[in-house]
């Protein structure tokens, strides 16, 4: 039996931290980048600086993943016009002096995402605020999130903070953007910070957690103010939850596998998993399970990434509870994208076929008004059961194929809700295909393997 104490974890942090060399490279070029900035600004008389905040900036970044985070800070009177022209003016700029690619983004307001010598850069313009009553746009906060961790964060500490994403991550649980609906990195220093190391805190995500559970640094006592599965008040804005992003579904598996460390602890928990992916060995599972699952494929609109997970997933949802109203019996659901080609809505059938007609039930017999409106419809085809009136009536969908087809082509569509950017996308274009036919396809490949695999094999990422 292995123990917590057997894992070497300075040899696991040689392994996981960035190295010195990244390290002083990353912070070579994060500051040359914000020397240029800064030089700019004084070339164009712009009042504007630049700040390196997020995880290289404290110190909690995964080797191999440092995404450079660079705020370019505005004074509270600049109007948000200025603020925008001038910041990706400034922003790209700096692109452009280092021979990089540039591409605008949009979050609470555009900025600048740049490829240079190998990492990706944001520039970021915001409003240089002191306190969280300050604020005007939440880009905003990140000054005062990595101010308070770098005043606050030891360097030890800062190691239990790279283990523990490190540790999220192997286990599927790491990132906040929707597509994942993880822990943030800000959250993993704040849960640091609350029980002072890995070891603690999965030692009561384990044993403590439940839906609702509070982490209030500062002793705010606003969690009242939220109803979300973990509620972690931010210690610069005792009005937010760091952790609403966090869905019940990922707090609810790092909990388990926190568990299955602590009671079988193992360095393999450290490592990303290796993926069967290929098209035959999905394809005997699918076969296996013996259900009917099918892929809406379409073109996904051309829209941040951040709106077309939520839409997509709407969208899924909204397919599953049309269905099930039909009397369909729904074994799972998932979607994917690749953000640009291709987005696929997987939906899997426990009942592909239906019978003719299903039971419909009517007023219970004393409730005579109601009575005589169902029998004045249904006459002498009615029936009781105990006191209430019974009646067979046809289905209007016999078959999820038909049904599919219906609500991707409109002609049912009043009953679906799809996300804003997708109604028209979809109707115009998209193809309904059995998973099995689509995975003799040739183009079954790359990511989307992945994204199959991962749904017929979703708990195993908890166990090692």
């Amino acid at each position: 039996m292995t123990y917590l104490t057997d894992i070497d974890y300075d040899n696991l942090l040689m392994k996981i931290k960035p190295s010195k060399e990244e390290t002083e490279k990353v912070q070579k070029l994060s500051n040359q980048l914000i020397k240029i900035i800064n030089e700019s600004s004084n070339e164009l008389d712009i009042p504007a600086t630049a700040v390196l905040v997020g995880s290289v900036a404290k110190g909690t970044w995964l080797a191999g993943n440092a995404d450079i985070d660079i705020l370019i800070k505005f004074p509270l009177e600049t109007s948000s016009e200025y603020l925008k022209e001038y910041g990706l003016k400034i922003g790209h700029k700096c692109i452009q002096k280092m021979e990089g690619i540039s591409e605008e983004r949009y979050a609470s307001h555009p900025y600048v995402t740049g490829y240079i010598d190998g990492y990706y850069v944001d520039f970021v313009p915001c409003y240089d605020i002191e306190s969280s009553i300050e604020l005007k746009s939440a880009v905003d906060r990140t000054l005062l999130h990595t101010e308070y961790i770098k005043a606050n964060l030891t360097d030890k500490q800062a190691d239990e903070v790279v283990l523990l994403k490190k540790f999220m991550d192997s286990v599927g649980t790491y990132g906040s953007e929707f597509r994942v609906g993880g822990f943030s990195g800000y959250l993993c220093e704040m849960l640091i910070l609350r029980y002072d190391n890995f070891i603690q805190t999965l030692r009561n995500a384990a044993k403590n957690w439940n839906y609702g559970y509070i982490v209030d640094i500062e002793n705010y006592g606003t969690a009242n103010l939220f109803k979300d599965p973990l509620v972690a008040i931010d210690p610069v804005d005792k009005k937010r939850n760091v952790a609403a992003a966090l869905t019940l579904q990922k707090m609810s598996e790092f909990i388990v596998a926190a568990g299955n460390f602590l009671h079988s602890p193992s360095e393999e928990y450290f490592l990303l998993t290796e993926y069967k992916t290929e098209p035959n060995i999905i394809l005997e599972q699918f076969i296996k399970r013996a259900t009917k699952t099918v892929l809406i494929c379409f073109k996904p609109p051309k829209i941040p990434a951040d709106a077309i997970y939520p839409q997509i997933k709407k969208t899924e949802n909204s397919i599953v509870r049309v269905a099930e109203s039909e009397g369909f019996s729904i074994f799972g659901s998932e979607s994917w994208t690749d953000e640009n080609d291709l987005a696929v809505i997987l939906i899997e059938f426990e009942t592909w076929k239906l019978p003719y007609i299903k039971k419909h039930e009517g007023p219970q017999i004393w409730i005579r008004e109601h009575q005589e409106r169902f029998l004045e419809k249904y006459g002498q085809n009615a029936w009781i059961k105990d006191d209430r009136w019974v009646v067979g009536v046809k289905r209007d969908y016999m078959d999820g194929e038909l049904l599919l087809s219906d609500l991707m082509t409109g002609k049912k569509s009043g009953y679906l809700k799809f996300g804003k950017h997708l109604k028209k996308k979809i109707m115009k274009e998209h193809q309904i295909i059995d998973v099995t036919e689509y995975l003799n396809l040739d183009k079954a490949e790359g990511k989307i393997l992945y994204f199959l695999h991962h749904y017929l094999n979703q708990g195993e990422l908890l166990y090692r």
